[in-house]
C-alpha cells in the first residue's frame, strides 16, 4: 500500500515538477525524506523511474536527494561504506546528495562520549566530531546544519575541512556497533 501511494503521489508531483522544468520555472527538484528510503516506502531506482516517466524521456529534472545522516541514524553511513544504499545509488545516478539532521536534533550530543569524540577527531567539540562523521559519509555531497553563534559555525566549518578516510569512518561505525 505504501509503495502504491508513493507511486501515485510521487508520480503526480514529478509530472507537475517536470512541467515546471520544461517551462523554465524551475531548474530541477529533489526528494527529501526522513524514513521513506529506510522503511521501504520507495527506493532511489523507483524515484528515478518515476522521474523518467514524468518527463517522458530519460532526461528528467530530478536532481537531488535528502535524508538523515548521523551517528544515530547511521544506516546510510554503513551502507555507503559497504558500497551501497540510497546515497551511493543517488550519487551514481548523478543526483546531488544532502544529509540532514547530522546532530539528530541535538540528541546526538548527549551520546558523544569523550572517547568517541577522540576517536573521530582529537580536540574537536562533540558537535564538530558528530558533523565530521556525518560529513565523511561516502556519496554525500552536502551536510545540512545550522549554528546558533558564529563560534559554532566556525567550529563546524573547521571540522568539515578534512573528511575522515573510509578506514577512519569504518572504525567509528564499528566502535558504535560494539556498544
Amino acid at each position: 500500500m505504501t509503495v502504491r501511494l508513493c507511486t501515485d503521489v510521487c508520480g503526480e508531483a514529478f509530472t507537475a515538477l517536470e512541467e515546471l522544468a520544461r517551462t523554465g520555472r524551475i531548474g530541477g527538484y529533489g526528494v527529501a525524506t526522513w524514513s521513506g528510503l529506510t522503511s521501504g516506502a520507495f527506493s532511489v531506482p523507483e524515484l528515478l523511474t518515476l522521474a523518467r516517466e514524468a518527463a517522458g524521456t530519460a532526461e528528467h529534472h530530478l536532481t537531488g536527494l535528502q535524508m538523515p545522516v548521523s551517528l544515530i541514524m547511521d544506516a546510510p553511513i554503513t551502507q555507503a561504506l559497504n558500497g551501497g544504499g540510497p546515497l551511493v545509488q543517488a550519487k551514481d545516478a548523478g543526483l546531488i546528495t544532502f544529509g540532514s539532521a547530522p546532530l539528530h536534533g541535538g540528541a546526538l550530543l548527549e551520546a558523544m562520549t569523550p572517547e568517541l569524540v577522540n576517536l573521530i577527531g582529537p580536540g574537536l567539540s562533540a558537535a564538530a566530531a558528530a558533523l565530521l562523521a556525518a560529513g565523511s559519509c561516502p556519496g554525500l555531497d552536502v551536510v545540512l546544519t545550522s549554528a546558533s553563534t558564529r563560534e559554532h559555525w566556525d567550529d563546524a566549518a573547521k571540522a568539515l575541512t578534512v573528511p575522515l578516510t573510509t578506514q577512519e569512518l569504518r572504525r567509528v561505525t564499528d566502535e558504535l556497533a560494539t556498544e
